[in-house]
C-alpha cells in the first residue's frame, strides 16, 4: 500500500467537487475561454513579436510579449462579461478580489521562453478553484491542437477539437526505472540542489525545459516524475485536477498540498513519489 501522504486539506469542511450542473457548465465554458486565448497566441506564434523583460526575476530573465498580456485580457473580458462575480488571479494582470467560492487562475502561456523561441511545449494554463481548491484543470497547446482538461477524478485529451481519449499515468516500480522531467535543472536553490542532484542521478532518464508540457506528458503516461521550485500559483493550479485526475499525484516536496505553487513534485506511480519525497526532506521547506 502506498506511504504517500494525502495533502493536508486545511478546507476540508468545504464542498471539494462540483456538482454535475456545475461541471458541465464550468467545463464548457473552459474550453470557450481556451478558444478565445489561442485566437491571440497563434497570431504572434514564430513570427517576429517584442519581448519585455520583467524587472526582479531570480532567474535574472523573465521574458513577456504582447500575446501573454492579450491572451489573459481576452479571457478576463469573458469572465467579466459571464460570470462578474466570479474572482481571477492571472500572472499578467494580477488578482480581482472577491467574495465569491469561485475563483480563476491564469497563465496565459506558461513557458514564454518556449514560446518566444518558436517550440511548441508551451500551453495556456486555465483552473477553476472553490474555496482554494484547484476543481477544473485545462492546459491547451494550440500549435499541436492538444487540450488536457481534468474535471473530478477524470481527465481528458482532446485533439483539434475532438476527445482523443481519457488520460492515465503509467505504471513505474520505482526511481531507478522513472524518467524525470524539470523546467530548468538550475532553477534549484543552493539547498535544493544536492537533493535535485540525487534525483537526477537515480532515475533512468531526465527531460528538460518542457514547462507545463511535462506535467501533460505525464498525464498521458510518458513520463513519470516532474519536480520544480519557485512556482507560482498560476503555473500549477490547473495541471493538478488533470495530473490528478489521470491517477496521478501533486504535492509540495513535504507531501502537502501544492495548490499555492513553491516547491511542486508531481509523479505517476505512488511508488515513485513516495521515494522521491524520501530523498527531498532534508530540502522540503
Amino acid at each position: 500500500m502506498s506511504k504517500t501522504p494525502k495533502p493536508q486539506d486545511q478546507l476540508s469542511s468545504l464542498p471539494r467537487r462540483l456538482g454535475e450542473e456545475e461541471r458541465a457548465k464550468f467545463g464548457r465554458f473552459s474550453f470557450v475561454l481556451a478558444d478565445a486565448a489561442a485566437k491571440v497566441t497563434l497570431a504572434h506564434f514564430d513570427t517576429p513579436i517584442g519581448v519585455e523583460v520583467k524587472p526582479d526575476h531570480p532567474s535574472g530573465y523573465d521574458p513577456v510579449t504582447i500575446a501573454d498580456r492579450g491572451a489573459e485580457r481576452a479571457i478576463r473580458d469573458l469572465l467579466d462579461h459571464h460570470y462578474p462575480d466570479h474572482g481571477i488571479r492571472g500572472e499578467e494582470y494580477g488578482v480581482k478580489d472577491t467574495i465569491s467560492d469561485f475563483s480563476w487562475v491564469l497563465d496565459p502561456i506558461d513557458g514564454t521562453r518556449a514560446f518566444i523561441s518558436a517550440l511548441p511545449v508551451w500551453g495556456t494554463l486555465i483552473a477553476l478553484t472553490r474555496n482554494g481548491r484547484p476543481v477544473l484543470g485545462l492546459m491547451d497547446q494550440p500549435v499541436t491542437g492538444e487540450r488536457f482538461f481534468g474535471l473530478g477524478d477524470k481527465a481528458w485529451l482532446y485533439k483539434h477539437g475532438q476527445q482523443q481519449r481519457q488520460l492515465k499515468t503509467r505504471s513505474c516500480e520505482g526511481l531507478h526505472a522513472a524518467t524525470l522531467c524539470t523546467t530548468d535543472p538550475t532553477l534549484f536553490t543552493k539547498k535544493e540542489r544536492p537533493a535535485f542532484e540525487v534525483l537526477r542521478e537515480t532515475t533512468r532518464l531526465q527531460r528538460y525545459g518542457l514547462d507545463c508540457y511535462a506535467y501533460a506528458a505525464l498525464a498521458r503516461g510518458g513520463v513519470d516524475l516532474v519536480i520544480e521550485s519557485g512556482l507560482q500559483d498560476y503555473d500549477i493550479a490547473a495541471l493538478i485536477p488533470i495530473v490528478e485526475g489521470a491517477g496521478g499525484t501533486v504535492t509540495n516536496w513535504s507531501g502537502g498540498t501544492a495548490w499555492q505553487g513553491g516547491q511542486v513534485l508531481a509523479s505517476g506511480d505512488a511508488r515513485v513519489h513516495d521515494e522521491a519525497l524520501a530523498h527531498l526532506a532534508d530540502a522540503a521547506l
